[in-house]
């Protein structure tokens, strides 16, 4: 950057009139691209573009720092009479003309991924295409999510906490009327003032009692996929209770076929991304089913191809849920091929992110596993609320690192439309943080404090406060407070059943190998929690009293500090006060019999205020 004495002698008045006059003649483009702007000057009719400011006038220089700061460092750098500077103003005003290259984003959202169901956390599972872009990009080993789906649905969509939409208590059931609060605007809506295509693919999960709650009213163009929480993998009926009925949808029209859910979803994003009109930037929302349960007489459902890789897994219902996350890996990998392919990945940026923690120890039963973490799904342990998250960009000027810097799944908001160009200012009220910079940059941590929840209906709370965290209420159900292995059988008449002696030496390999890679350049995150004390079971019982752990040295909550440090938990139960201050009420209703599929030719329809049948 030239500076105020090389130009200075030489800006005169007289000068600076020269200049303006020749400034006439000049026209301005500036191109944004993902926040910089770029000149590309044409000059007095010269076709050829001039790519150097300085190649023109020094003052060109001068005049597109203008651009990049503010006006009184500019006129601190060059004495120039005021009316020549409105002039300039003026043909500034007048003769620019910007050109705005926002980035793709590509959200991925995993049902019910747990912490220890990717490589890159050193699973046994082998996830080789999740694990390349997250080694390529940056790994977060401090997100945090919802312990349940909805809440984090919520949050993701609208940056705003749990507390302030009325989701902190449960999540939507089929039958029940409700739904994400229509005067929150969603992510998709945001994204479209600022020229995007939106699409979303698989699941939704804020409602569809009313056809203002389904995801074509709230601002994306496309939906192919589900409106529910749960189904099944192949025919997409949904069961709840007596309640039983399809629900697979391309908009509003219910399509009615059998095919692999994850499979089909996988060649709708790559469609979508095949098809895209690059005039536009995209918006790609895939929130895929896996890896979370069908239905209850059916939960664990892959293609046998799949599970067929994991020979060395000796859980049956583990190695069936390993047949699921390869499916979902290889889904992540055809997306990315896809991009690459269509000349996209240059200028897009990957979130991927699971939804809660895993339902290990046999939840909904499913096999997914959060060791060494404690609890799991629908629990405040870190099994139910530490995500498995990263963010791969070729437009992060740090990458193939790990940040230990706390995120909240509401970041996500103002981090992507910050990225996108968006001034914060626009998105209104919310809780979520721009991240993005820090996540650019490597930058150091901008958030000190996540409330986990806040459920007055249960009646229990959790909040993490720097590094320490506070847990009281019944925050568990009553179960899954233990520490859950990967690789178990979870049902007491589950037989291991070893099909030859070579079956038990291909595990014992395979295990070798993976400890083996931990080592290597791109090492998986593995926690190491040390020994648990003898007296872990009775340490902490919040249901009587507060517990307080020091999660980074405690990560896996073996050690109960809190009668050590109570001041620490005096103020972290003032500030769950405190929050609990600016909470709605939970906006939770009652089945409604008349959402009943058997009313609506066997389909799950928005049963108020509209009449949907098969087509």
């Amino acid at each position: 950057m030239m500076t105020r004495k090389a130009f200075e002698p030489n800006l005169d008045a007289t000068s600076a009139r020269g200049i303006v006059s020749r400034m006439l003649t000049t026209t301005l483009h500036f191109k944004v691209v993902n926040n910089k702007t770029l000149p590309n000057i044409q000059d007095g009719g010269n076709e050829e573009p001039v790519h150097e400011l300085s190649k023109i006038s020094p003052f060109l220089t001068i005049l597109f720092n203008f651009f990049q700061d503010k006006i009184d460092r500019f006129a601190a750098m060059v004495t120039i009479p005021a009316e020549a500077l409105s002039v300039l103003m003026l043909v500034v005003v007048q003769g620019a003309s910007v050109e705005i290259v926002r980035p793709n984003i590509v959200l991925i959202v995993a049902d019910d991924l747990g912490w220890s169901d990717v490589g890159f956390h050193g699973s046994e599972i082998k996830t080789p295409n999740i694990d390349k872009l997250a080694y390529d990009g940056v790994i977060l080993n401090n997100y945090y999510v919802s312990p349940i789906c909805t809440p984090t649905r919520g949050s993701l969509m609208t940056g705003r906490h749990p507390i302030h939409l009325g989701l902190q208590h449960y999540v939507i059931s089929a039958p029940e009327p409700w739904g994400l609060p229509l005067n929150h605007t969603t992510m998709a809506q945001h994204l479209k003032h600022l020229g995007y295509a939106t699409h979303i693919v698989g699941k939704w999960h804020l409602g569809f009692f009313k056809e203002e709650y389904i995801p074509t009213s709230r601002g994306f163009d496309t939906h192919f996929g589900y409106w529910t929480g749960k189904e099944d993998y192949y025919n997409h009926y949904e069961i709840t209770g007596v309640y039983r009925g399809l629900d697979f949808r391309r908009n509003l029209k219910v399509v009615n076929y059998t095919a692999y859910s994850t499979e089909e979803y996988t060649k709708e994003a790559v469609n979508i991304i095949s098809t895209h009109n690059k005039s536009k930037p995209l918006f790609l929302y895939l929130a895929h089913q896996a890896v979370h349960a069908g239905n209850g007489n059916d939960p664990l459902q892959a293609p046998q191809a799949y599970v067929d890789r994991f020979p060395y897994i000796i859980s049956k219902k583990r190695r069936i849920f390993a047949g699921m996350a390869a499916a979902l890996d290889d889904s992540v990998g055809e997306v990315a091929r896809a991009l690459r392919n269509n000349g996209l990945m240059d200028n897009t940026i990957i979130v991927f992110s699971t939804d809660n923690g895993g339902p290990a120890n046999g939840y909904d039963g499913n096999a997914a596993c959060n060791f060494p973490l404690r609890g799991t799904k629908n629990t405040m342990w870190e099994g139910g609320v530490h995500g498995v998250g990263f963010v791969h960009s070729p437009l992060l000027k740090k990458r193939h690192i790990k940040t230990d810097n706390m995120i909240h799944v509401s970041d996500w908001l103002p981090t992507l439309y910050s990225a996108a160009g968006g001034n914060i200012s626009d998105l209104g009220l919310i809780d979520g943080i721009d991240m993005w910079e820090m996540l650019r940059e490597n930058g150091s941590n901008v958030r000190n404090e996540i409330l986990h929840n806040i459920d007055p209906k249960s009646k229990f709370s959790a909040i993490r406060v720097g590094d320490y965290k506070l847990v009281q209420g019944d925050i568990s159900g009553g179960r899954d407070d233990g520490w859950y292995q990967c690789d178990f059988p979870f049902a007491s008449n589950e037989s291991l059943k070893f099909e030859s002696s070579a079956f038990n030496d291909t595990y014992k390999t395979e295990m070798s190998k993976q400890l083996s890679k931990r080592h290597a350049p791109n090492t998986p995150y593995n926690i190491d929690c040390g020994k648990r004390p003898e007296n872990y079971i009775d340490s902490c019982q919040p249901t009587k009293s507060p517990c307080l752990f020091h999660i980074p040295t405690d990560p896996c909550e073996y050690n109960n500090i809190a009668d050590a440090y109570p001041a620490v938990v005096e103020n972290l139960l003032g500030r769950i006060k405190e929050l609990s201050t600016s909470a709605v009420e939970p906006v939770n209703k009652p089945n409604d019999k008349l959402a009943n599929p058997a009313l609506h030719g066997g389909v799950w329809v928005p049963w108020q205020g509209s009449d949907h049948t098969v087509h």
